[in-house]
């Protein structure tokens, strides 16, 4: 006669869970212990101290050059804007190209708990890279008053710098609710430098001086058009800027399309997606 032993069933009730700080400091710790996150960041450091001296180069040169502190700031965030929204993209998409994901939702089933602690890591990231170009650029104002003896002027207002971060940020969470709803590297990528970078700077500014409708249409899904008022003085003819009701619905709805709509996409797929 044979004997079957049953093993009694494992009770993790009493088990703690994960504390959500420590999955955000992993979070953390997966974007910066990378040879691609060492060599991005690296890249970002380099081309902001060109930008910077770059910058104080030409203002040197040309004595009709004025900077301020404005200035520096919009000039030191372009390389933070090209480069380091990458992480927001890598983070998402190497668990799934990698398959690291196994081991991760093994250790955190709840996914969605998963994904919010790699967005504030992202968040994170992003304020801190902002934070780092803002600082160089008065650092390199300071240098543009001691190098052509012109009056260093601060005019970076509270307002100006809170735009700046939160625009920055908002093209974070664009990269990352791609790569959620997408789960791809290349794809994602690609999609991002599309409508962040490529379709601004090559369709869209030849669109303004070609036809008419392009100022009334283009604002309300382009999410650096719709933003550009909080972020710059003038507009690219060289007009102040004046927020209004149409600013904050064009914003609005640039926001919706290119920001919530695939962070909200993107974790519903995350959610529902077979690991394998």
């Amino acid at each position: 006669m044979t004997t079957t032993l049953t093993p009694p069933p494992l009770d993790v009730s009493a088990t703690a869970p994960t504390p959500f700080t420590r999955l955000v400091r992993l979070e953390w710790r997966k974007m910066m212990d990378t040879r691609s996150g060492f060599w991005m960041l690296l890249c970002t450091g380099i081309l902001l101290v060109l930008a910077m001296v770059i910058t104080l180069l030409v203002a040197v040169v040309d004595d009709g050059t004025r900077l301020s502190a404005s200035s520096f700031s919009e000039i030191m965030t372009i390389p933070v804007s090209l480069l380091v929204p990458v992480f927001a993209v890598l983070i998402v998409t190497s668990e799934w190209s990698q398959r690291t994901h196994l081991v991760t939702f093994a250790h955190e089933p709840h996914r969605l708990r998963v994904l919010r602690a790699k967005l504030i890591a992202v968040c994170a990231l992003a304020v801190a890279t902002i934070a780092l170009a803002i600082v160089l650029g008065g650092v390199g104002n300071m240098l543009y008053g001691v190098l052509t003896g012109n009056d260093v002027v601060w005019d970076l207002e509270p307002t100006r710098l809170l735009g700046v971060v939160v625009v920055q940020t908002l093209f974070f969470l664009m990269g990352f609710g791609l790569a959620s709803l997408l789960l791809n590297t290349p794809g994602a990528v690609a999609v991002f430098y599309l409508v962040g970078l490529l379709l601004p700077v090559m369709v869209y500014s030849t669109l303004y001086f070609v036809f008419d409708w392009a100022d009334e249409v283009i604002p309300w899904f382009d999410l650096s058009t719709a933003t550009l008022p909080w972020v710059s003085d003038t507009d690219y003819r060289g007009e102040p800027f004046e927020i209004g009701g149409t600013e904050w619905a064009q914003a609005t709805v640039a926001v919706l399309v290119w920001v919530v709509a695939p962070l909200v996409l993107g974790a519903l797929r995350v959610r529902r997606s077979e690991v394998k």
